[in-house]
């Protein structure tokens, strides 16, 4: 029998589905997945979490073929979506608490080589949303100032 290549050496990986209808068996409709999505924001999940919260509590397998909008573009016309990208916040909740293992535990200097990778990515996708307008002008990467940030959040 002749196997098919997935692309993947020898790893199997679950996949999308292929349709770009809403499916028979879901019967949310545009307002009420918006609705969701916005009473979900407001507590302070993260659009991941809310697209995961959806397809695993709801049914839903994909809002933006409900909606025909993506979930931050919905947060972001109701003034829920953070100032700082999520990814970028993720990043710096991770320097965060590596700084903090860092200086407990002198001797670890692997974690430290991490931490300068880590803040090397948090440096460059940075310039990437100032330059995108994301971020204003006059942000630049901190250590304290990120402790800042995640305490605010």
């Amino acid at each position: 029998m002749a196997r098919i290549y997935s692309g993947k050496k020898g790893r199997s990986s679950s996949h999308r589905p292929p349709f770009k209808t809403v499916p028979k068996w879901v019967k949310h409709k545009k307002d009420d997945v918006e609705k969701m999505v916005v009473d979900l924001a407001k507590q302070k999940h993260s659009s991941a979490m809310i697209g995961t919260i959806l397809r695993d509590q709801y049914g839903i397998p994909d809002s933006t073929v409900i909606t025909s909008k993506p979930i931050s573009r919905i947060m972001k016309e109701n003034n829920l979506l953070s100032e700082i990208p999520e990814d970028l916040m993720f990043l710096l909740i991770k320097a965060v608490s590596l700084r903090s293992h860092t200086t407990s535990f002198k001797g670890d200097k692997h974690s430290k080589r991490g931490l300068d990778n880590l803040e090397s990515k948090i440096r460059r996708l940075s310039k990437y949303y100032v330059r995108s307008g994301k971020l204003p002008k006059t942000w630049k990467y901190n250590a304290e100032q990120a402790k800042l940030i995640i305490q605010k959040r």
